[in-house]
């Protein structure tokens, strides 16, 4: 089973594989047009005390994710 960035903790580097979703109001344009495309580099820095959202970098720069959305994200560990 392809691991995701829901499955990551803080300080794990990873490479983006796949990002998955569809339907009519799909998070997977969202989420690419904030700069989340497959073969980015991506670091997670910290989660909240509850674990929802998730803060990482990417591309420079800090973005928070749901967790609904980092499972969406499928990832290779570097």
């Amino acid at each position: 089973m392809a691991k995701t960035l829901f499955d990551l903790v803080s300080g794990d580097v990873a490479r983006i594989v796949k990002i998955r979703g569809d339907g009519p109001r799909s998070i997977r344009q969202r989420l690419l047009d904030m700069g989340v495309t497959r073969g980015a580099e991506v670091r997670v820095e910290r989660h909240a005390p509850l674990g929802d959202p998730v803060e990482v970098t990417i591309k420079g720069y800090y973005l928070a994710l749901r967790m609904s959305e980092a499972k969406d994200i499928e990832v290779e560990v570097l």
